[in-house]
């Protein structure tokens, strides 16, 4: 994907990883697109990218997502690439956590996303991808996060399927896959407190890894041993 003139729909692009990615993609020359959930910040991050288009969604109404990927084809007079950069945590052993937690994450981190999804799909052209964070947890899950790993790891399976399922058609799927990062994510969690942690990496480093890996049509970006960021063409 050549990135210079690309349309990109960042959902999360409010958050600090989505507005890393956001803007890592303008110095490249693409031309965004902004989808949040709390419209104050959104009209923040439209003072800082006047001529992108934005759209509020809600996790809960699969249909909201669907209008901000319509609201942003239109507006851009079509997408190259659809990224999702939010989501929600939790932490407490499973006898802590409640239905209504679980079914939170699940609605954020799995629903969410793939309506997002289904609706790009019926509007990209080949040679265009979508993409999600999903984080280690998606393939190492957690104690302590058991609710939030399988939300995760559910949109980790869901990317997998598609991925093979588009792949004939031209349509790139990449699952973003990094360490812990210092983002503040973990300390806004909607239950329980972040166990210690190391130090997170820099969201600035897996926004500009996000763009190659785009531009390189690749399908996932996940972080080996040493805490290297790793582009791979193909996803196993």
């Amino acid at each position: 994907m050549d990135l210079n003139g690309a349309r990109v729909l960042v959902a999360g692009g409010t958050g600090v990883l989505g507005g890393a990615i956001t803007t890592e993609l303008v110095h490249r020359g693409a031309r965004p697109a902004l989808a949040g959930r709390d419209p104050s910040s959104l009209a923040r991050a439209a003072e800082t990218y006047p001529a992108a288009p934005t759209a509020v969604f809600e996790a809960y109404d699969a249909g909201s997502c669907a209008r901000a990927v319509d609201r942003a084809s239109a507006a851009l007079g079509g997408l190259d690439a659809v990224v999702v950069a939010f989501g929600s945590v939790a932490f407490g052993r499973v006898e802590q956590v409640g239905d209504e937690i679980a079914e939170h994450l699940a609605a954020v981190n799995y629903l969410a996303p793939v309506a997002f999804f289904r609706a790009a799909l019926g509007v990209l052209q080949r040679g265009s991808a979508i993409a999600a964070v999903t984080g280690m947890v998606a393939e190492r899950p957690q104690s302590g996060m058991a609710d939030y790993s399988a939300s995760k790891a559910a949109l980790s399976a869901w990317l997998g399927a598609v991925r093979r399922e588009v792949r004939q058609a031209g349509v790139r799927v990449l699952e973003i896959r990094p360490a812990h990062l210092d983002t503040g994510f973990a300390d806004r969690a909607v239950m329980g407190t972040a166990p210690q942690m190391p130090k997170g990496g820099d969201p600035l480093d897996v926004a500009a890894a996000v763009a190659d890996a785009l531009a390189a049509g690749a399908e996932l970006l996940s972080t080996d041993p040493a805490g290297k960021l790793v582009v791979a063409p193909r996803a196993r």
